[in-house]
């Protein structure tokens, strides 16, 4: 058989297309802002960006990533490892573990390397993984590329967490992982619970808190300080390419652990470290969640305006307190036919579909951006409102 026959075999998203139907891929001809030119429609509403603070717009961020692009040039031709460890890499690093209260911070060149290499340096052969079945995808491929036995507990299910944590004892090597906020959910994990587990059955935890830092907790320090458990998580991981406007990943733990993973993950080994435009931008985001929390304080109480909204309109929406605000709509096709109707009417939002959910559980991610204005929101309530009914996504 013909290694591309698979290739040739997948209609999906052709089809789609040819029915007018395919979300994806859309051009922006604007940067990231709560408006953008895209697909040359001017003044869509953005609310599908993980742009949280609105931080890639604000000129200081862009000052500071022009100034350390004029310093050291626009890449740094190697690997952390090798020749490609910039002062200015050193001094996120520090001001990272700085503010995230713990010891010692590691860069990575994206999140999703982030992931794959904490995990596969952590976890090997006859070590097991616990891992939230809503995790994210950069999650699972790290735990396949660790060769440690994977079990999966059902979402934030307690219960099933600890019946296999009980299976495995207290005498094996066992890391929990989960998100710290679900990346389409909007959901939270139960961590304090998760702590009290992990203490129980001698298991170590890494939270993926890339959708957490700079949005939750009184600083900005993400799922672990809204729920007062800082000194109890073993490892966080993050990325830059949402609170903090850029791009690359980063894992903060005790000297010990960012000492060995920094020493054996390939992926961090064998990947060029990240730009200086990239990590200018990243210093720069950082005095800025940290000085601003009033940032944060907006973008909780519109999200909660817009959740309230919806709901007032007959929309089923997901509990929670975070920006990001799945609506289901329960249909794939009725999922892109909302996505293109709302692109057309000016908004932009996502669509979920399976593998991520069930089949019947399809919906619209929502996020929002600490810059978007109530009456944004408001416009935004009353166009999916609009499109909500002639859709009959709600009652007419």
């Amino acid at each position: 058989m013909d290694l591309f026959k698979k290739c040739h075999d997948y209609t999906m998203a052709k089809e789609a297309m040819a029915a007018g139907l395919y979300p994806y891929f859309h051009e922006l001809q604007s940067g990231q802002d709560t408006e953008v030119t895209m697909g040359n429609h001017e003044n869509v509403l953005m609310i599908g960006s993980n742009n949280y603070l609105g931080l890639t717009s604000d000129p200081r961020v862009k000052a500071a990533a022009s100034a350390a692009t004029e310093k050291y040039g626009s890449g740094c031709s190697g690997s952390r490892f090798l020749n490609g460890t910039l002062d200015l890499h050193v001094t996120l690093e520090e001001r990272l573990a700085k503010f995230m209260r713990k010891e010692k911070a590691l860069l990575f060149s994206a999140g999703f390397l982030a992931n794959l290499g904490i995990i596969s340096a952590i976890a090997g052969r006859g070590d097991y993984i616990l891992c939230d079945r809503a995790n994210h995808a950069s999650i699972y491929d790290g735990c396949r590329l660790s060769f440690a036995k994977m079990f999966k507990y059902e979402h934030n299910d307690m219960e099933d967490l600890e019946k296999l944590l009980k299976k495995l004892g207290t005498d094996t090597s066992k890391l929990i992982i989960t998100d710290g906020v679900f990346s389409m959910e909007g959901d939270l994990a139960n961590l304090p619970e998760i702590v009290r587990l992990a203490r129980k059955y001698n298991a170590r935890i890494l939270v993926d808190d890339a959708h957490g830092i700079g949005v939750l907790g009184a600083n900005g320090r993400g799922t672990a300080e809204y729920f007062g458990v800082e000194d109890e998580i073993d490892m966080i991981m993050g990325t830059f390419s949402k609170s903090f406007a850029s791009l690359g990943g980063f894992l903060v733990a005790s000297e010990p652990v960012c000492h060995y993973v920094q020493h054996v993950s390939r992926p961090l080994i064998f990947t060029a470290s990240m730009t200086p435009a990239s990590t200018g931008a990243a210093l720069k985001a950082l005095e800025i969640i940290e000085t601003e929390p009033e940032r944060r304080s907006h973008l909780l109480a519109i999200a909660e305006q817009f959740r309230r909204g919806l709901k007032k309109q007959g929309f089923t929406v997901s509990e929670g307190v975070t920006p990001i605000i799945p609506i289901l709509v329960g249909d794939m096709t009725k999922t892109f036919l909302v996505c293109k109707v709302l692109f057309e009417n000016g908004v932009y939002v996502n669509p979920v579909v399976a593998p991520a959910v069930p089949a019947d559980a399809t919906m619209i991610r929502t996020s929002l951006t600490a810059t978007h204005t109530a009456e944004q929101i408001d416009r935004a309530i009353e166009v999916l409102t609009k499109v909500g009914k002639e859709l009959a996504v709600i009652p007419a």
